[in-house]
Protein backbone atom coordinates (compact mmCIF):
# COMPACT_ATOMS: atom_id res chain seq x y z
CA UNK A 1 0.00 0.00 0.00
CA UNK A 2 1.30 3.43 -0.93
CA UNK A 3 0.76 6.91 0.41
CA UNK A 4 -0.28 7.81 -3.18
CA UNK A 5 -3.48 5.82 -2.52
CA UNK A 6 -4.66 8.64 -0.23
CA UNK A 7 -6.49 11.64 -1.67
CA UNK A 8 -3.40 13.80 -0.98
CA UNK A 9 -1.09 12.11 -3.47
CA UNK A 10 2.62 12.56 -3.22
CA UNK A 11 3.88 15.59 -5.13
CA UNK A 12 7.45 15.63 -6.41
CA UNK A 13 8.47 12.21 -5.09
CA UNK A 14 11.91 10.90 -6.05
CA UNK A 15 12.11 9.07 -9.38
CA UNK A 16 13.89 5.75 -9.87
CA UNK A 17 16.72 7.42 -11.77
CA UNK A 18 17.23 9.97 -8.98
CA UNK A 19 17.23 7.21 -6.31
CA UNK A 20 19.99 5.41 -8.20
CA UNK A 21 22.36 8.38 -8.22
CA UNK A 22 23.42 8.01 -4.58
CA UNK A 23 26.65 6.45 -3.33
CA UNK A 24 27.17 2.69 -3.06
CA UNK A 25 26.56 2.98 0.66
CA UNK A 26 23.16 4.61 0.08
CA UNK A 27 22.14 2.07 -2.57
CA UNK A 28 23.40 -1.16 -0.96
CA UNK A 29 25.81 -0.71 1.91
CA UNK A 30 23.33 0.92 4.27
CA UNK A 31 20.92 -2.01 3.99
CA UNK A 32 23.77 -4.48 4.49
CA UNK A 33 24.91 -2.59 7.59
CA UNK A 34 21.35 -2.39 8.98
CA UNK A 35 20.66 -6.09 8.53
CA UNK A 36 24.02 -7.25 9.90
CA UNK A 37 23.87 -4.93 12.91
CA UNK A 38 20.25 -5.93 13.64
CA UNK A 39 21.10 -9.65 13.55
CA UNK A 40 24.02 -9.04 15.91
CA UNK A 41 21.88 -7.05 18.37
CA UNK A 42 18.78 -9.25 18.31
CA UNK A 43 19.99 -11.88 20.85
CA UNK A 44 20.83 -9.07 23.29
CA UNK A 45 17.68 -7.03 22.76
CA UNK A 46 15.08 -9.81 22.53
CA UNK A 47 15.02 -10.58 26.31
CA UNK A 48 14.76 -6.85 27.10
CA UNK A 49 11.89 -6.42 24.64
CA UNK A 50 10.05 -9.39 26.16
CA UNK A 51 10.49 -8.00 29.69
CA UNK A 52 9.23 -4.54 28.65
CA UNK A 53 6.27 -6.16 26.86
CA UNK A 54 5.30 -8.06 30.02
CA UNK A 55 5.47 -4.89 32.16
CA UNK A 56 3.48 -2.85 29.64
CA UNK A 57 0.70 -5.46 29.70
CA UNK A 58 0.20 -5.21 33.47
CA UNK A 59 -2.51 -2.57 33.11
CA UNK A 60 -4.56 -4.89 30.91
CA UNK A 61 -3.66 -3.29 27.60
CA UNK A 62 -1.47 -4.65 24.80
CA UNK A 63 2.28 -4.71 25.24
CA UNK A 64 3.11 -3.54 21.75
CA UNK A 65 1.79 -0.54 19.87
CA UNK A 66 1.89 -0.49 16.08
CA UNK A 67 1.13 2.70 14.21
CA UNK A 68 1.01 3.21 10.44
CA UNK A 69 3.81 5.42 9.15
CA UNK A 70 5.06 6.56 5.75
CA UNK A 71 8.27 4.95 4.59
CA UNK A 72 10.63 5.19 1.63
CA UNK A 73 8.93 5.89 -1.71
CA UNK A 74 5.63 6.41 0.11
CA UNK A 75 5.26 2.81 1.26
CA UNK A 76 3.10 2.54 4.38
CA UNK A 77 4.25 0.25 7.18
CA UNK A 78 3.41 -0.49 10.79
CA UNK A 79 6.04 1.00 13.11
CA UNK A 80 6.33 -0.99 16.34
CA UNK A 81 6.97 0.29 19.86
CA UNK A 82 6.46 -0.84 23.44
CA UNK A 83 3.15 0.77 24.41
CA UNK A 84 3.83 3.87 26.49
CA UNK A 85 0.33 5.36 26.54
CA UNK A 86 -2.93 4.39 28.23
CA UNK A 87 -5.18 2.23 26.07
CA UNK A 88 -7.77 5.05 25.94
CA UNK A 89 -5.13 7.47 24.64
CA UNK A 90 -7.17 8.58 21.64
CA UNK A 91 -10.15 9.58 23.79
CA UNK A 92 -7.91 11.39 26.30
CA UNK A 93 -6.24 13.40 23.55
CA UNK A 94 -9.54 14.36 21.94
CA UNK A 95 -10.96 15.48 25.29
CA UNK A 96 -7.87 17.56 26.10
CA UNK A 97 -7.73 19.28 22.72
CA UNK A 98 -11.44 20.05 22.92
CA UNK A 99 -11.18 21.64 26.38
CA UNK A 100 -7.71 23.26 26.33
CA UNK A 101 -6.95 25.76 23.53
CA UNK A 102 -3.30 26.08 24.63
CA UNK A 103 -2.79 22.32 24.31
CA UNK A 104 -4.58 22.35 20.94
CA UNK A 105 -2.26 25.08 19.64
CA UNK A 106 0.78 23.14 20.88
CA UNK A 107 -0.47 19.96 19.19
CA UNK A 108 -1.22 21.71 15.89
CA UNK A 109 2.22 23.34 15.91
CA UNK A 110 4.41 20.40 16.97
CA UNK A 111 2.24 17.24 16.75
CA UNK A 112 3.25 16.52 20.35
CA UNK A 113 2.53 17.72 23.88
CA UNK A 114 5.11 18.59 26.52
CA UNK A 115 2.76 17.40 29.28
CA UNK A 116 0.93 14.55 27.61
CA UNK A 117 -1.85 13.04 29.79
CA UNK A 118 -1.86 9.88 27.69
CA UNK A 119 1.58 8.69 28.82
CA UNK A 120 1.68 6.19 31.69
CA UNK A 121 4.37 6.34 34.43
CA UNK A 122 6.06 3.30 32.90
CA UNK A 123 5.65 4.88 29.48
CA UNK A 124 7.39 8.03 30.69
CA UNK A 125 10.40 5.95 31.78
CA UNK A 126 10.75 3.97 28.55
CA UNK A 127 10.34 7.13 26.46
CA UNK A 128 12.97 8.97 28.49
CA UNK A 129 15.39 6.08 27.93
CA UNK A 130 14.17 5.40 24.35
CA UNK A 131 13.49 1.77 25.34
CA UNK A 132 10.01 2.03 23.82
CA UNK A 133 11.62 2.03 20.36
CA UNK A 134 13.50 -1.27 20.70
CA UNK A 135 10.85 -3.31 18.80
CA UNK A 136 11.65 -1.25 15.71
CA UNK A 137 14.60 -3.60 15.21
CA UNK A 138 11.96 -5.84 13.56
CA UNK A 139 11.12 -3.01 11.15
CA UNK A 140 14.84 -2.76 10.36
CA UNK A 141 15.13 -6.50 9.70
CA UNK A 142 12.12 -6.31 7.38
CA UNK A 143 13.72 -3.47 5.45
CA UNK A 144 11.00 -0.95 6.36
CA UNK A 145 13.31 1.19 8.50
CA UNK A 146 16.99 1.91 8.95
CA UNK A 147 18.93 2.38 12.16
CA UNK A 148 19.52 6.00 11.08
CA UNK A 149 17.16 8.15 9.07
CA UNK A 150 14.30 10.65 9.30
CA UNK A 151 11.78 10.35 12.09
CA UNK A 152 8.94 8.13 10.75
CA UNK A 153 5.84 10.29 10.23
CA UNK A 154 2.14 9.55 9.82
CA UNK A 155 0.50 10.35 6.49
CA UNK A 156 -1.11 13.52 7.81
CA UNK A 157 2.30 14.93 8.81
CA UNK A 158 3.98 14.50 5.44
CA UNK A 159 2.37 17.66 4.09
CA UNK A 160 4.29 19.66 6.68
CA UNK A 161 7.49 18.85 4.83
CA UNK A 162 6.33 21.05 1.95
CA UNK A 163 8.83 21.04 -0.91
CA UNK A 164 11.14 18.91 1.26
CA UNK A 165 8.72 15.99 0.98
CA UNK A 166 10.78 14.33 -1.75
CA UNK A 167 13.80 14.27 0.55
CA UNK A 168 11.85 12.41 3.24
CA UNK A 169 10.49 9.92 0.69
CA UNK A 170 13.96 9.20 -0.69
CA UNK A 171 15.10 7.63 2.61
CA UNK A 172 13.96 4.90 4.97
CA UNK A 173 12.81 6.29 8.32
CA UNK A 174 15.25 5.68 11.16
CA UNK A 175 15.14 4.48 14.74
CA UNK A 176 17.43 7.41 15.42
CA UNK A 177 18.73 10.39 13.49
CA UNK A 178 20.00 13.93 13.68
CA UNK A 179 16.70 15.04 15.24
CA UNK A 180 17.17 12.66 18.17
CA UNK A 181 20.72 13.65 19.04
CA UNK A 182 20.13 17.38 18.46
CA UNK A 183 17.44 18.13 20.99
CA UNK A 184 14.67 15.74 19.98
CA UNK A 185 11.46 17.08 21.55
CA UNK A 186 13.10 20.43 22.29
CA UNK A 187 13.28 21.37 18.59
CA UNK A 188 10.50 22.76 16.44
CA UNK A 189 8.90 20.80 13.61
CA UNK A 190 10.57 23.00 10.99
CA UNK A 191 13.96 22.37 12.62
CA UNK A 192 13.26 18.64 12.56
CA UNK A 193 12.60 18.84 8.81
CA UNK A 194 15.90 20.66 8.34
CA UNK A 195 17.71 17.92 10.29
CA UNK A 196 16.25 15.33 7.89
CA UNK A 197 17.35 17.36 4.87
CA UNK A 198 20.84 17.76 6.31
CA UNK A 199 21.12 14.02 6.94
CA UNK A 200 19.89 13.28 3.42
CA UNK A 201 22.81 15.30 2.03
CA UNK A 202 25.40 13.62 4.26
CA UNK A 203 24.46 9.93 4.31
CA UNK A 204 27.55 7.79 4.88
CA UNK A 205 28.75 4.87 6.98
CA UNK A 206 30.74 7.26 9.18
CA UNK A 207 27.70 9.51 9.72
CA UNK A 208 25.51 6.55 10.66
CA UNK A 209 28.02 5.08 13.12
CA UNK A 210 28.56 8.50 14.69
CA UNK A 211 24.82 9.07 15.16
CA UNK A 212 24.28 5.57 16.57
CA UNK A 213 27.09 6.16 19.09
CA UNK A 214 25.64 9.55 20.05
CA UNK A 215 22.21 7.94 20.51
CA UNK A 216 23.68 5.25 22.74
CA UNK A 217 25.22 7.96 24.93
CA UNK A 218 21.90 9.83 25.19
CA UNK A 219 20.10 6.58 26.14
CA UNK A 220 22.62 5.86 28.89
CA UNK A 221 22.18 9.41 30.16
CA UNK A 222 18.38 9.08 29.84
CA UNK A 223 18.18 12.37 27.99
CA UNK A 224 15.33 11.35 25.69
CA UNK A 225 11.64 12.20 26.14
Amino acid sequence: MKYEDFSDAIAGSVSVSEAQTGSWYERSGKRLFDFTFAIALLPLLAPVIVLLWVIARKDGGPGFFGHERVGKDGNLFRCWKIRSMSFDAKERLEALLESDPVARAEWERDQKLLNDPRITPFGSFIRRTSLDELPQIINVLKGEMSFVGPRPVVAEELGRYGHRKATYLSMKPGITGLWQVSGRNDVSYDERVEFDVTYGRDISFTTDVTLIAATARSVVCSSGR
